[in-house]
């Protein structure tokens, strides 16, 4: 009751998309992937933002993906299946994520472009860390494209749709950010940078594409995989961004941005219920 809804936007998705979930995963993988898109060219206007600017973007990014987690993902998880199989993904999704970032030495990514400096011993210091930054950005937009798809895959249109705003909208400093990063790395030109961070959320669109195909043909799944895609997303958050924000003398700004992403998603969520 009283609630403002935003029912036009969803019915506009299916008009244009269709019902079939697959169809439905492609499209949200490409939104996200345009916005992370326009994130990642905004360094071409935007060539040295401030890391105060970068931190509190990615604090919204942070913040949006953490509510995120549980709107669209956890509880209607544990609507649909219960409460054990929304854990068991949960684990599942850190565990593989942990591994990954055992078997990628950890590299920050998101503002700095730095690489741990014993990531590249034994070869080519420069060009280990060119391929470490692109494995690492790579496995971080992993959980995130998974995220859509599974919603998508699900059937839930209306938390899948808010899921999609959400992490396209994320994506947008994210882009940005990884483009920075790219820069201070040393990788090139600006268009170089640029293209780095547009290849970095390319992945998104087929594991999108995978996740709604396995929920939805495998129904049984679908608590799994919103726990799975959850916890990819808060380790990365846990892991990755709040530390790298909270290490260069902006955590105050950084920590109010993640609060107003949490709001903006709350908003997002309750618009299109």
């Amino acid at each position: 009751m009283g609630r403002c809804r935003l029912p036009h936007l969803v019915d506009l998705f299916l008009r244009v998309v269709g019902p079939d979930p697959v169809w439905q995963g492609l499209a949200g993988g490409l939104v996200i992937t345009f916005l992370n898109l326009l994130g990642a060219l905004a360094i071409l206007l935007w060539r040295r933002p401030t890391v105060r600017a970068l931190d509190t973007a990615l604090g919204f990014a942070a913040g949006v993906m953490l509510a995120a987690s549980f709107t669209s993902l956890i509880l209607p998880g544990i609507e649909r299946g219960g409460l054990l199989p929304v854990l068991i993904g949960i684990v599942l999704g850190v565990f593989v994520l942990d591994r990954a970032d055992a078997w990628v030495p950890h590299v920050h990514v998101l503002v700095t472009g730095r690489v741990r400096p014993d990531a590249a011993a034994g070869g080519s210091r420069s060009m280990a860390g060119v391929i470490l930054f692109i494995v690492a950005i790579t496995l971080h937009n992993m959980p995130e494209g998974l995220a859509v798809g599974v919603g998508f895959g699900g059937g839930a249109i209306r938390e899948a749709v808010a899921l999609m705003l959400a992490i396209g909208i994320q994506n947008v400093p994210e882009g940005l950010a990884v483009s920075v990063a790219a820069r201070n790395a040393g990788m090139g030109s600006l268009w170089y940078a640029a293209f780095t961070g547009i290849r970095a959320g390319l992945v998104e669109v087929p594991l999108a594409v995978l996740g709604a195909w396995a929920v939805s043909w495998i129904g049984p799944l679908l608590p799994y995989a919103m726990g799975f895609a959850a916890g990819g997303m808060l380790y990365v958050i846990s892991d990755e961004i709040i530390p790298e924000t909270h290490t260069r003398g902006s955590e105050r700004s950084a920590t109010l941005g993640t609060m107003a992403g949490v709001l903006v998603m709350l908003a997002l969520d309750v618009a299109l219920g």
